[in-house]
């Protein structure tokens, strides 16, 4: 009987206790909201921000840091805060809420607070915890991900564009770069960024998330900044690094792929054809060439282009391949370009080049078979059959004598073939074998033609397969021997001082055949015969006389005095 009675006597006094402290007794605290994840527990020398309502034991309300808007800040374990707050604060976890009820003597005491407090009052707390920090606090870091490769990391002054999301220590959100659909930019180190930042990107590689925590003095501190950061803010930062330079980086080339063939690189002064794709440091695409199915084709180190472009260009073969990496005052600065490009951006170009030339380029020939006997050589009035294969630079077919039932012919001089095809034609023996590169001044120029692309160096695979020497510019009929002596006689094979077309015709036929003379090849030789014909009737009355002929023979000896003279 005794001990229940002890027993009784000790559960009421407890109950008196945590229910209804006695003036003398301590806090008693109730933890009736406790946040799933709490990474940290409030400590004495801990600065805590927290809302809070306070009532007496009947439930009366005489203040609240809700109602006024402004949480309440201060130090524990320092005097600064009544000392039940002080006790009942301890181990708390931000977004935790607890009752705390203080007794008077941990509270006013036994002189209350003006007309507020009375005496001897104690006092219940409803406390929401928003921050904890400690000024011995470091900048937190983790690394949410990271990416494969990461060729650079963050460093003094280098400058960085990133997305954040930021929200402050329980969680509620003050920005995001992402709403904005625009990055954070700054110089690290420089001033530009918040302290706590200008640490916590240090060492990030492009591509990588990392979750920063920034005490408040390594923030806004306490002025906080806006409506939208509180004073003594610990701020809580998911960061996502998209691009970083540094303002002294030149433009750097990666990841060549030069073709084992290579006689010649790019110089200043040259126009180049060449696909890319565009991207940023991030991988992000912007632009591509090969989308549109057309090169871009430009001079190079004149300032047609980008800087960065115009200095990455320079040195290139044909058929390469190679990576350009320009920091944006080398590409399109703090404006960027357009809406794809944003200011300072880092430009990524992976290109292919598929020729270049200069408009100084003559065509280039290179023999690859002579036959070894070789009489007579093609030369500007000829008619010429010959097969080709025609091709870009970077082994793209194009066309083809293959690809008809004849060969392909041309009289060289002509203007039947574009001018580069006409020279590299010239010179041949039949049978030979030519490889020749045409410029496209000489080929078809910057518009190109059907099936050949604006401003393309073209490559020809040539050989002679037949070559009927020609006539000089103006004539139709050259003589080989000596033109019989009395020529009219020997027109007028009937003796009869006419000679018709047909005659004429026959006679000249006559010559070719006996290897006196030639008419001009690649033309119809009926159609020829009739130009001399009526060259020689000059009164048009369809035959040649004797004076016809003379008065033209004399023509045109005089005609070839002159031009000696």
């Amino acid at each position: 009987m005794f001990a229940k009675y002890i027993f009784v006597l000790l559960l009421n006094t407890w109950c008196y206790v945590q229910c209804n402290p006695s003036p003398l007794g301590d806090v008693v605290v109730d933890r009736y909201s406790i946040p799933e994840v709490c990474t940290r527990e409030v400590k004495s020398g801990d600065n805590v921000r927290y809302h809070y309502n306070v009532t007496f034991l009947d439930g009366k309300e005489f203040d609240s840091s809700h109602k006024r808007g402004v949480p309440t800040v201060g130090v524990t374990g320092a005097g600064r805060l009544i000392a039940g707050i002080d006790k009942g604060i301890q181990g708390m976890c931000v977004n935790e809420r607890r009752k705390v009820t203080v007794p008077p003597h941990l509270a006013y005491g036994n002189e209350g607070a003006g007309d507020v407090v009375p005496p001897d009052t104690t006092l219940v707390f409803d406390i929401l915890l928003l921050d904890i920090w400690n000024t011995a606090d470091l900048v937190a870091t983790l690394t949410m991900s990271t990416p494969k490769n990461c060729l650079r990391s963050v460093k003094r002054t280098d400058f960085v564009r990133y997305h954040y999301n930021g929200t402050l220590l329980n969680g509620t959100p003050f920005d995001s770069s992402y709403t904005r659909k625009q990055t954070q930019d700054g110089l690290v180190g420089e001033g530009w960024l918040i302290k706590g930042m200008d640490q916590g990107v240090l060492g990030m590689c492009v591509g990588e998330i990392r979750n920063i925590v920034v005490p408040p003095f390594l923030a806004y501190g306490e002025k906080g900044f806006g409506t939208d950061i509180p004073s003594q803010a610990t701020l809580v930062f998911d960061v996502l690094l998209v691009d970083l330079y540094n303002p002294k980086d030149d433009v750097t080339v990666e990841n060549q792929e030069v073709p084992e063939s290579c006689t010649r690189k790019s110089v200043a002064g040259d126009y180049i054809r060449y696909h890319y794709n565009g991207s940023f440091l991030n991988g992000v695409s912007f632009d591509s060439s090969y989308q549109r199915n057309s090169t871009y084709n430009t001079y190079i180190g004149m300032g047609y282009v980008i800087s960065g472009m115009d200095k990455g260009l320079q040195g290139v073969c044909v058929g390469e391949k190679r990576r350009i990496v320009m920091p944006p005052h080398l590409a399109y600065g703090e404006q960027g370009a357009g809406q794809d490009i944003p200011g300072s951006a880092v430009l990524v170009f992976d290109i292919h080049v598929i020729d270049f030339h200069n408009p100084k380029d003559s065509v280039e020939i290179q023999v690859t078979h002579k036959p070894e006997v070789c009489n007579e050589t093609s030369d500007i009035n000829d008619l010429i059959h010959y097969h080709y294969n025609c091709s870009l630079l970077d082994g793209t077919l194009l066309f083809s004598s293959s690809d008809y039932d004849n060969m392909q012919d041309t009289v060289l001089g002509a203007d039947k073939v574009i001018d580069g095809l006409d020279e590299g034609l010239r010179g041949m023996c039949v049978g030979e074998r030519r490889v020749v590169i045409i410029p496209p001044h000489l080929g078809h120029g910057e518009k190109g033609a059907s099936g050949v692309p604006g401003s393309a160096v073209l490559q020809f695979e040539l050989e002679l397969m037949s070559l009927q020497k020609g006539v000089p510019d103006g004539y139709l009929f050259v003589w080989l021997e000596d033109s019989p002596a009395e020529l009219f006689k020997a027109l007028d094979m009937d003796n009869n001082e006419k000679v018709p077309v047909e005659e004429f015709g026959e006679f000249i036929k006559k010559q070719v055949a006996e290897g006196k003379g030639r008419m001009k090849p690649g033309a119809d030789p009926d159609e020829v015969i009739a130009d001399m014909f009526r060259n020689q009737d000059r009164n048009k009355d369809g035959v040649i006389t004797p004076d016809e002929l003379k008065l033209k023979v004399e023509e045109d000896k005089e005609n070839a005095m002159h031009e000696e003279l």
